[in-house]
């Protein structure tokens, strides 16, 4: 799976390479007041498609952080009735000993 993985990167960076290398052109650009930038094809094309880029990655990162901090919450209050519903847990019995039985005097560890 990780040739076919490493396979599809390198063809897709020899494509975009040959695509560089066909188009190096350069392409005016009107901005305002009659200001014109030149610059090359593929400079435009990367700066067009990191501006299509930029909101769909920052909405994904809201949305992440939103459901990761749901997320938490929910196991936060499972987790606060799982305490709440636990049964008690009873305690230990007392040990009687009956006198004249010798007893251990021995370090506990």
């Amino acid at each position: 799976m990780q040739f076919l993985k490493t396979l599809f990167w390198a063809v897709l960076a020899v494509l975009i390479a040959l695509f560089c290398y066909n188009n190096w052109v350069v392409v005016p650009v009107n901005l305002w007041d009659g200001l014109i930038l030149e610059t090359k094809l593929p400079m435009l094309l990367l700066v067009a498609f990191l501006a299509g880029l930029l909101p769909a990655l920052l909405l994904h990162g809201a949305s992440r952080w939103r459901w990761r901090r749901r997320l938490d919450a929910s196991e936060r209050a499972l987790a606060d009735e799982r305490a709440a519903n636990a049964p008690p847990v009873p305690a230990p019995a007392a040990q009687t000993i009956a006198p004249g039985t010798p007893v251990d005097m021995a370090p506990l560890p």
